[in-house]
């Protein structure tokens, strides 16, 4: 068995007016739904159990799924009472899914040319979380060790620095063109970190669930990794040739139909 959560709940503020009556995750590109293609690609690629979160017209998702060839691989988990971010929408869902096997977390407005019977092999028995990144430029990086071990999260514009570590929140950074991460600070020594864009798409170990019940309702999936990349094993897989698109804004929709193609 391979399981994935599919994140379908957002509002999708940027796509309106298309989703002041549908949901985001039923706004076609090619004239096929987003989450229909974000299935279909797991299923190709050797997923057969499916939870997809729901909040913003849920009801039409709902009957969208119950119609579809796939509904037996679905369930839905239900946040119309609240929506409860990435973090508390996977903790919410953790009874939906089996013990044993990772958790491949996806949105359903991203496409991308990962293949990802290859990403659920980069996920080893001893590691709790497997994050895919690329070298892609952007204000706000996962920061690894030389070992792909996660260590923070910077933000290069604010210089906000998150992360367990105290030196690593103290030292002050700076990040070279080699995406190398050098501290400011003069008192430490040179320390051997990369700087790395997150895709948004993660692997998710079952047994990472009971390190999340002293988390609120409501939190990001990132805030839990920060916190607890010093104790479990929380790694960056790293995949150089990496495209991504992000179908969240209403000009990005022509661009989507020829990504897919």
């Amino acid at each position: 068995m391979k399981q994935a959560m599919i994140f379908a709940a957002g509002l999708g503020t940027r796509l309106k007016p298309l989703t002041d009556h549908m949901p985001k995750a039923l706004v076609e590109v090619g004239g096929k739904p987003l989450l229909d293609i974000v299935i279909d690609k797991l299923r190709e690629q050797g997923y057969d159990r499916f939870v997809v979160n729901v909040h913003h017209f849920a009801e039409q998702i709902e009957e969208h799924v119950a119609a579809a060839e796939y509904a037996p691989l679905v369930r839905i988990s239900d946040e119309r009472s609240l929506l409860l971010e990435t973090g508390g929408g996977l903790k919410k869902a953790a009874p939906l899914f089996a013990d044993e096997e990772p958790i491949l977390i996806h949105n359903v407005d991203i496409l991308s040319n990962v293949d990802f019977g290859w990403f659920s092999r980069q996920h080893l028995p001893d590691e709790d979380a497997v994050l895919l990144v690329s070298r892609r430029k952007t204000k706000r990086y996962l920061l690894f060790d030389n070992a792909m071990r996660l260590m923070g999260w910077t933000n290069i514009e604010t210089g906000e620095v998150k992360s367990p570590f105290p030196w690593l929140r103290e030292a002050g950074i700076t990040i070279d063109d080699d995406l190398q991460v050098h501290p400011s600070s003069l008192h430490l020594p040179p320390s051997t970190l990369y700087a790395f864009a997150f895709s948004g798409i993660h692997s998710f170990s079952p047994r990472l669930f009971p390190l999340m019940e002293r988390f609120p309702d409501r939190f990001p999936i990132m805030d839990f990794y920060l916190s607890t990349c010093h104790r479990r094993h929380i790694v960056g897989c790293l995949k150089e040739d990496l495209r991504l698109l992000d179908v969240g804004k209403l000009d990005t929709l022509s661009e989507a139909e020829k990504f897919l193609k």
